[in-house]
C-alpha cells in the first residue's frame, strides 16, 4: 500500500450501531438519537459525504458491494455504515487495486469475523458469569444441609413397617 496515496482518505473506523448520531437544533439541543445503521441519507447526499458520484453509488448498489436501505417509493437510503463501507470499497478500489470480487469477499470475510467477536464475547460472559456461580458455590460448606439452599426438598421413604394396635381394656 502506498502510505501516502492512504492520507487522502479518511481512517475507516469499525461502524458501532449502539453508538447514536445526535440530532442537534441550531440552538444546540439534542432532539434524538440516530443509529449509525439507520438509513436516512437519499443518495445525493451520501455520495457527497463518501466523496464520490451518485451514479458510483448505483453501480455498487447493483453489483450488491454496498446495500441501501429503501423507501416505499423504491428511493435509495443510506446509513452512516453504509457512507463508511463506500469509502472502503472505494478505498480498496482505488488505493489497494483489489477488483470488485475481491472487494465482495473482503466486505463478506469481515462480516463472518464481526459475527464471530460478537459470538466470542457472548461466551466470554457465559464462561465469567458460571465462574462466579462456581466460586460462590464453592464458599458454601459441602457437609452442610444450608448448602444445598433451595434445592433441599422434605422427602418422606415409604416403609413397609407393620404396626398393630390392641386397645386396652
Amino acid at each position: 500500500m502506498n502510505p501516502e496515496a492512504s492520507n487522502h482518505h479518511p481512517p475507516r473506523h469499525a461502524a458501532a450501531p449502539d453508538r447514536p448520531i445526535h440530532q442537534v437544533r441550531p440552538d444546540g439541543r439534542i432532539v434524538g438519537e440516530i443509529r449509525s445503521d439507520t438509513p436516512v441519507f437519499v443518495i445525493s447526499v451520501a455520495a457527497e459525504l463518501a466523496g464520490m458520484h451518485a451514479q458510483t453509488l448505483r453501480s455498487y448498489d447493483r453489483e450488491g458491494l454496498v446495500s441501501p436501505g429503501r423507501t416505499s417509493g423504491g428511493g435509495r437510503r443510506y446509513s452512516q455504515r453504509d457512507i463508511e463501507l463506500l469509502q472502503q470499497v472505494q478505498r480498496l478500489s482505488q488505493d489497494e487495486g483489489v477488483n470488485r470480487a475481491g472487494i465482495r469477499r473482503i466486505i463478506e470475510l469481515e462480516g463472518q469475523v464481526d459475527a464471530l467477536r460478537d459470538r466470542l464475547a457472548g461466551l466470554l460472559d457465559e464462561v465469567a458469569q458460571l465462574r462466579d456461580e462456581l466460586a460462590a458455590a464453592r464458599a458454601v460448606p459441602s457437609n452442610s444441609v444450608l448448602a444445598l439452599g433451595s434445592d433441599v426438598v422434605p422427602w418422606r421413604r415409604a416403609t413397609t413397617t407393620l404396626v398393630t394396635w390392641r386397645p386396652r381394656h
